[in-house]
């Protein structure tokens, strides 16, 4: 798809929930839809100003019937995304301007501002829900867990916080200690059972649930410059319990697998614009990816050719998608460092290959499975922030 120009420069971008719009918030408050088809073709659906300031957030509830937008006014403004027309205001809803927004429950959505004031709003009622002030520097991003009914943020001031939406009490569940590095985005991946944070210092900050919210549990170093923007890929993707989209500084859309630590290519190149944000439309399952600078225009990137190889795995028979597993399997346990324990299952299998060949092979499997869950081990009893990580991560950036 050819890029969309948008006339100014893009501060958050939206996708409706179950149809092709994308809305986008403009430095010079417009706030823009478009239209796409599968073809890249594009049209501009609405446009509107609801201040002449700019919108830096957006976001759509989950019919899509209405969109968010909020930014330096401090105003919150609701739009019907049928008529293109603001249904509601409030005004002055912070004494801050408004950095992020989120749609998180049908009647509940929240913002955050640049003093670290976070709220939670219902739509039908003009005041706040609640009020959160455990921040003092700027919410860069907003991590929303529906099973557990859980908020997380990520602030300029070097901390997480885990807001439980169901509590009375105006104080986070958890907030972790200070990172000393400024916590610019965050998703999740393994199911929701870990956390991965971008930082200004171009470090993947990798936190479990598990293991509380007080610290980190892994560093990932790599990128050169601040990871600003961060996305999972749909779950369609045989690969997406552990790889995320990583937007940086530098311009570059990149593909990180974690666990192992490993580079699996470049999606998208802004040039010389750092990348702000990113996202895939229907609600993170669909086909698109839409990623913003500094420029004036939206950037499409079609997954089906990022991940080809994929796509040919999830639409192949069961038989030949277990094959295929199998082979990735073994290919992302090699990256395990784990050089004495295979040299002994090499050279063990070779003597038994000498005795008999056919049904020593199970063994073999075992045996090696066994060795690699020893290494894997051995691994988990090291400092709490290092990982090992593939060198050819590094050469990659």
């Amino acid at each position: 798809m050819p890029d969309i120009p948008v006339g100014s420069q893009i501060f958050d971008l939206a996708f409706h929930p179950t149809n092709t719009t994308v809305y986008t918030g403009l430095l010079d408050g417009h706030i823009k839809a478009f239209r796409y088809d599968e073809q890249g073709q594009y049209q501009q659906t609405f446009s509107l100003r609801p201040s002449k300031r700019s919108c830096r957030c957006v976001a759509a509830n989950e019919d899509g019937t209405r969109l968010h937008g909020a930014g330096k006014a401090k105003s919150i403004f609701t739009i019907d995304t049928a008529t293109g027309d603001i249904s509601d205001t409030r005004k002055d809803a912070h004494d801050s301007p408004i950095n992020r927004t989120k749609q998180l429950l049908p009647n509940m959505f929240c913002t955050g501002d640049d003093d670290g004031v976070i709220k939670l709003w219902d739509p039908r009622q003009l005041q706040e829900i609640r009020r959160y002030v455990h921040h003092f520097d700027f919410i860069s991003d907003f991590l929303w867990i529906g099973n557990k009914r859980q908020l997380i943020s990520t602030s300029g001031d070097g901390t997480l916080s885990v807001i439980d939406v169901r509590g009375k009490k105006s104080e986070p569940l958890a907030q972790s200690e200070d990172q000393e590095d400024e916590l610019l985005s965050v998703v999740s991946i393994k199911n929701g059972s870990k956390v991965v944070v971008g930082t200004q210092l171009g470090i993947l900050s990798i936190f479990n649930a598990t293991h509380g919210w007080g610290d980190c549990v892994d560093r990932v170093p790599g990128h050169p410059q601040s990871i600003d923007a961060l996305c999972g890929l749909p779950s369609s993707y045989p690969s997406s319990h552990s790889t995320i989209l990583t937007g940086s500084s530098d311009g570059l859309m990149r593909v990180v697998q974690l666990f192992p630590t490993k580079l699996l290519g470049i999606v998208a190149d802004h040039g010389s614009f750092p990348i702000e944000r990113i996202a895939i439309d229907q609600s993170g399952e669909g086909r698109w990816i839409g990623s913003a600078g500094h420029e004036d225009v939206l950037k499409m990137t079609d997954l089906r050719e990022v991940f080809e190889d994929e796509d040919s795995s999830r639409d192949a028979p069961p038989d030949e998608r277990e094959s295929d597993e199998g082979e990735c399997g073994s290919t992302v346990r090699t990256s395990v460092p784990a050089d004495a324990t295979e040299g002994e299952v090499a050279s063990d299998a070779e003597g038994r290959g000498n005795e008999s060949s056919e049904p020593e092979e199970p063994k073999e499997k075992k045996r090696k499975r066994k060795g690699q869950k020893d290494a894997l081990a051995a691994k988990k009893k090291k400092g709490r922030n290092e990982l090992d990580a593939d060198p050819s991560f590094f050469a990659g950036l």
